[in-house]
């Protein structure tokens, strides 16, 4: 193992080798469509403007995958490159390296999104990114070459089963009462909370987004698509304030780290943020005007 990962040292040697300003911030602006920011951007503004069926589902796969990343982090505690060597490491991290979530994380984002763009440049886009991504990683001496072929490898995992078997799942529960979907929500978040207690922000972000969708399909009806190029954009600028308005001063007033209920707090105050995007901003659009429901979408025009 120590040969492998001597190696995997060296990987990242050899591309430092052709290091310079220019293509290190281009390598570094890569890396960045696989970090947490790119999702809390992303995930949104799929979900708000575009499709709030398919925002959904990426935003499960992506909660999932992340979720089942930090857990092999903490079982595998495999070190990064630049922990065996100081020299190689352009970015650092706080996590475990294998596998990496980077490539993971894009892999399972680009994967799941494939089927929405016209052949064959959804392929193209699952394939090219989580590689450019993760190539990404080894140069920057974040992650062995050992931790980005685990990472796709996972991604690939999530994504093609639920591309083959997905839609009937999908439809089971979309036929489910309210209360047996956000009893499901509970369920599954229950579980990552007792296998992950430390990591209540996932579950919290999860059961937040699952069972406001569930609320908003069932109670609301609110249409992505929905509304002109301006009423989107407005859409975009009020729920990212909100957004903020949630996490910022739910930080500010909840109990910080030092709190022996911490955690719990920590599982609200992202269970609200996850609420806010799914539920609370769609309720704001439809009723300020913004966006229509699909039901009066479908509705026929009176005479």
């Amino acid at each position: 193992m120590q040969d492998l990962l001597a190696w995997g040292v060296e990987v990242s040697r050899a591309f430092q080798t052709v290091s310079n300003p220019v293509l290190d911030g281009i390598v570094r602006a890569v890396t960045e469509l696989g970090s947490e920011w790119f999702y809390l951007i992303a995930l949104p503004v799929i979900y708000w403007c575009v499709d709030e069926r398919r925002g959904i589902r990426l935003g499960a796969a992506v909660f999932l995958s992340a979720w089942l990343n930090g857990r092999l982090k903490v079982l595998f505690a495999q070190p990064r490159p630049y922990e065996l060597d100081p020299t190689v490491g352009m970015l650092r991290e706080t996590s475990y390296g294998l596998p990496s979530g980077h490539s993971q994380g894009t892999a399972t984002f680009w994967g799941m999104l494939a089927p929405a763009f016209r052949k064959p440049w959804g392929l193209v886009l699952a394939l090219s990114v989580p590689f450019a991504v993760g190539l990404s990683r080894v140069y920057l001496g974040v992650h062995f070459p050992t931790d980005v072929l685990a990472g796709w490898a996972l991604g690939a995992a999530i994504v093609l089963p639920w591309l083959a078997w997905g839609a009937p799942v999908e439809k089971w529960i979309g036929e489910l009462e309210l209360r047996w979907k956000i009893l499901l929500a509970a369920a599954l978040t229950l579980g990552m909370n007792a296998l992950a207690p430390e990591e209540t922000n996932l579950g919290g972000a999860f059961f937040g987004m699952a069972a406001g969708a569930a609320w908003q399909a069932e109670r609301l009806g609110f249409d992505a698509a929905s509304g002109r190029l301006g009423a989107k954009l407005l859409r975009l600028l009020l729920g990212a304030a909100g957004l903020a308005a949630i996490y910022v001063g739910g930080k500010l007033i909840l109990p910080g780290e030092g709190s022996s209920s911490y955690a719990l707090w920590r599982f609200l105050r992202y269970a609200l943020v996850g609420a806010w995007v799914s539920y609370g901003a769609p309720e704001l659009f439809v009723r300020a005007r913004l966006a229509a429901r699909r039901s009066e979408e479908a509705a026929p025009a009176e005479n």
